[in-house]
């Protein structure tokens, strides 16, 4: 039966774009504190927990969930002053525990547990810097999912807390001047009253702290008062003598490099590479020498040696050349570098000398995703962790003068990988780009039937979508689904042009390639549109909604979590002016048509059958507000045509996704999957039924 959904008032609002008119009625829900926006919460929620609760499915769901989380869980470790550092869960905490070893084999000693420091499990441990000395611990919490962050100190060997309390800290970590006297970091000034979650977040500047000073007295290091949307980050090369500043602009994967040489004390900030023209991630330096990742005419990137003293272009040296695949990440441990790179959307680790020569490559397990490869560059261990689509992260040291890995730690996780595969097809997408998706299924399964299938996507910001593990698609997978993942352009997968064919006026691209997978998996024989879920976070949900609204009839079910849904106002919150280098403006005449012509929120037509949606957000998202929820969800309500559930899930205490603790995570996912199950007429097998 049709659901009575609850009232949301019609607003008279029309704003003028660029001689466009366009109604948005539902304004009043930007306020998400108003007394009426509150009640329209209440009533929301109401609803869909009353749908929720009645599928018979959920509690099992929920507890099988609940069965596979319970596994340790290893952070990669982190070697400072002869202590080793690593996070550890232990199943179901809600939060991971941050401990100290003097040996890898000796028992480690809490340093910070951020379950003791609220009930819920709501405050997360956001950030972490140790000293070089390995004496003390700089890290950041954040309560509630928000971005904004508060800084501490402790003592490593006491766990106790100094006096340090910093404020307003967002988009940023810590590091560490070598003496162990303070740190540099990032920070905006106070926001007025009532605008933490949504006042725009501009002028950020980096400071200096010294330990056992208020904040008050923090030094001011570099701040542009001419460039209110530019953001800086201090990295401390490992000799101590410079601070790295890297400058960015929004979320645009090129940036600025400048750089203060520490060793005088009345130095000023010299600007190395300026213009915004490429990427320029520093890696280390060899005296007066920066080593540096860029994608400057190397789309798929390279490594370059620059000197400080003879920096011009001409005087640059290539050392490690622009290869076939993507070269992801470069870390400098052990005088090497240790170079990830992206095949298709997998894990290849390749080492070279520092002048650049070969050393070969890790072994890996197979079709999956490697990271970590910490440390310093005389240090003579490095530990990475590989993960895959059925396996957890396991953590590796690899021992750098007898080139060998040994396990360190292996999840042990009550699933059967061995009964599931992981393949890699490729299809066509709309305008004959060749796309790959990776597939997940119980072994030999052949599509010969339709069988519920969970088409999760994203697309964006340079961003890569590599083999992972998740509790939710093991359980999936219980299910009798499959599970697919295609690579979207938009990502940073194949480098510069993929990430630029899927940005500003190309995005409808992303969109193009996602239900090009959708219609490869139905007419390979893999599912069908009634067994067919599409799903997919932030960027992602905006995927999501752009997919729903062009194309309502291709799915079974849609859920589009925390997304970016009104792309003519989503600049005017937070940081949500930083995506314009990603999306364009409604601001901009020439970039305005493009965002109308897709924006989830501009496009729901009334009058449609839609297929069943639950839109997830949260009350504290102040990266990407609530409001672009509650709008389409009110929007999507009051223009259905069919009898199919428009729902949305609004989550108490909990923000973009960071930090979200363990209980919480649960609970949502098992209202996904629950939702999938009754939408998709999922027949769950008895052993997940009882």
């Amino acid at each position: 039966m049709p659901l009575k959904y609850p009232t949301a008032r019609r607003g008279d609002q029309v704003d003028d774009y660029h001689g466009a008119k366009l109604p948005d009625p539902y304004r009043w829900l930007e306020d998400p504190d108003s007394p009426e926006t509150r009640a329209w919460i209440e009533a929301e929620n109401k609803l869909t927990f009353s749908v929720l609760e009645k599928i018979p499915q959920r509690d099992a769901i929920r507890r099988r969930l609940t069965e596979l989380w319970n596994y340790e869980k290893y952070g990669v470790p982190e070697a400072r002053g002869g202590r080793y550092f690593y996070t550890r869960n232990d199943g179901l905490q809600n939060q991971s525990v941050l401990y100290w070893a003097p040996a890898l084999d000796a028992e480690p000693r809490t340093l910070l547990d951020p379950n003791a420091l609220s009930k819920e499990g709501t405050i997360a441990l956001s950030g972490t810097a140790i000293s070089d000395d390995g004496k003390l611990l700089a890290y950041g919490l954040a309560a509630a999912g928000s971005d904004w962050q508060e800084w501490r100190v402790r003592n490593v060997e006491t766990a106790d807390d100094l006096d340090d309390h910093l404020k307003w800290v967002k988009f940023s970590g810590a590091s560490w001047s070598n003496d162990g006297q303070g740190f540099y970091y990032s920070r905006y000034d106070e926001p007025k009253p009532d605008e933490e979650l949504t006042g725009q977040n501009y002028f950020q500047k980096l400071y200096y702290h010294r330990v056992g000073t208020p904040q008050s007295q923090d030094k001011l290091v570099y701040q542009r008062k001419d460039q209110k949307e530019w953001g800086f980050h201090g990295q401390v090369t490992d000799d101590g003598r410079w601070l790295v500043i890297v400058v960015t602009h929004g979320t645009e994967r090129k940036n600025n490099l400048f750089y203060l040489d520490l060793s005088h004390a009345k130095a000023e900030v010299v600007e190395l590479l300026t213009g915004f023209e490429a990427r320029f991630d520093v890696l280390g330096n060899d005296g007066s020498t920066f080593w540096l990742r860029t994608d400057l005419d190397a789309p798929r990137n390279r490594v370059v040696a620059i000197d400080l003293e003879h920096p011009a272009r001409d005087r640059w040296r290539e050392i490690v050349p622009e290869a076939e695949d993507t070269l992801e990440e470069v870390h400098v441990v052990g005088d090497r570098f240790f170079a990830a790179y992206l095949q298709d959307a997998k894990s290849q680790v390749r080492m070279f000398d520092l002048s650049g020569k070969s050393l070969g490559g890790l072994v890996l397990p197979g079709i999956g995703s490697a990271g970590g490869f910490t440390g310093r560059q005389a240090d003579r261990e490095t530990f990475y962790s590989f993960t895959s689509f059925v396996s957890p992260p396991a953590i590796y040291r690899y021992e750098i003068d007898a080139g060998k890995s040994e396990l360190f730690r292996e999840p042990e996780v009550p699933f059967q990988a061995s009964d599931y595969e992981t393949r890699q097809v490729f299809y066509n997408s709309k305008d004959g780009t060749r796309v790959p998706m990776f597939l997940v299924h119980r072994k030999g399964l052949k599509p010969d039937r339709p069988r519920p299938t969970y088409l999760y996507g994203y697309g964006g910001f340079d961003i890569s979508l590599t083999p992972g593990f998740s509790v939710g698609r093991m359980v999936w997978l219980e299910l009798g689904g499959v599970f697919a993942m295609p690579t979207l352009r938009g990502g940073g997968e194949y480098g510069r042009a993929w990430h630029e064919a899927g940005m500003k006026s190309q995005k409808q691209n992303v969109f193009d390639d996602f239900i090009a997978a959708a219609e490869w998996l139905i007419d390979e024989g893999y599912t069908s549109r009634d067994k067919l879920a599409i799903a997919g976070r932030s960027n992602g949900g905006l995927l999501v909604g752009a997919c729903l609204t062009q194309r309502p009839d291709l799915y079974g079910a849609a859920i589009p979590a925390v997304g970016v849904l009104d792309m003519l106002r989503f600049h005017k919150f937070t940081i949500g002016w930083a995506w314009a280098s990603e999306y364009g403006s409604a601001d901009n005449a020439d970039e305005f048509p493009a965002l109308l012509a897709y924006s989830p929120l501009h496009n729901i037509k009334p009058g449609t059958e839609y297929p069943p949606t639950l839109i997830t957000t949260a009350d504290h998202d102040d990266r990407v507000v609530p409001a672009h929820s509650f709008k389409f969800a009110a929007a999507l309500q009051a223009a259905q045509a069919g009898d199919a559930p428009i729902l949305i899930r609004i989550e108490t205490s909990a923000g973009h996704g960071a930090g979200i603790p363990t209980s919480k995570a649960i609970e949502e996912m098992a209202d996904g999957y629950a939702f999938l199950v009754k939408m998709l007429d999922v027949d769950v097998p008895a052993a997940l039924s009882r």
